[in-house]
């Protein structure tokens, strides 16, 4: 389940990531779902009192990579071997894979390939209970805001590739009001936790600027 999509069956890309009922990451998420469908997007990404910030993040995290899953797993058709031979966001920015550890050098591949890479990489990332821990008392890694910033980082990139290369697609299937209020819920959940730096927000800067502006 997704806090923005419910339980429609959409076809996901990636098998949705569930956190565990009854476990307090569970209670977060469902605070979460109340608190966005209030509609006010700014107030929904703000860290609960006493709540404690790797957990929230976590969550969202958890939740963004269902949401995309989702989003890039009705535009799949569109987006081929042949459609996107290289993964870009529009003619200025390329996208080249690397996970530094089974792809040590940066690969150019197709978009569908590099996503593929991509939600894989995420999917691994979450299942694993060193790094993102579901039981209560367990700490979060010390690290664990940069690993949470490389994720969301590279997640921006399917949200810049659905944009640019098929939007007309989305528009078709009448998914854009879906698409523009995950990422403007993604844009201001970043923006409150200082997660993505300026220039990787780049292809997309003109967009974020007229989504958010209403709300400034």
């Amino acid at each position: 389940m997704s806090f923005l999509f419910g339980n429609r069956n959409n076809k996901t890309f990636k098998p949705k990531k569930n956190i565990p009922e009854g476990t307090h990451q569970y209670d977060l998420m469902q605070h979460a779902a109340v608190t966005l469908g209030s509609g006010n997007l700014r107030l929904a990404v703000m860290l609960p009192e006493g709540e404690d910030q790797n957990e929230w993040v976590a969550v969202n995290t958890v939740d963004f990579f269902n949401q995309i899953n989702m989003l890039y797993g009705t535009i799949t058709e569109f987006c081929t071997e042949e459609t996107c031979p290289v993964m870009s966001a529009g003619p200025k920015y390329e996208y080249h894979w690397a996970d530094g550890q089974a792809v040590k050098k940066p690969i150019k591949c197709s978009a569908p390939k590099y996503i593929d890479y991509l939600m894989s990489w995420v999917q691994d990332q979450l299942d694993d209970e060193q790094l993102f821990p579901s039981k209560i008392g367990v700490p979060f890694p010390r690290n664990f805001l940069s690993i949470a910033k490389t994720i969301l980082k590279r997640l921006f990139r399917v949200y810049a590739h659905i944009y640019h290369q098929h939007f007309k697609e989305v528009m078709q299937l009448s998914e854009e009001a879906h698409l523009n209020t995950s990422f403007k819920h993604f844009i201001y959940f970043v923006q409150e936790f200082d997660l993505i730096e300026r220039r990787e927000l780049a292809p997309l800067q003109e967009l974020i600027d007229k989504l958010t502006s209403k709300d400034r």
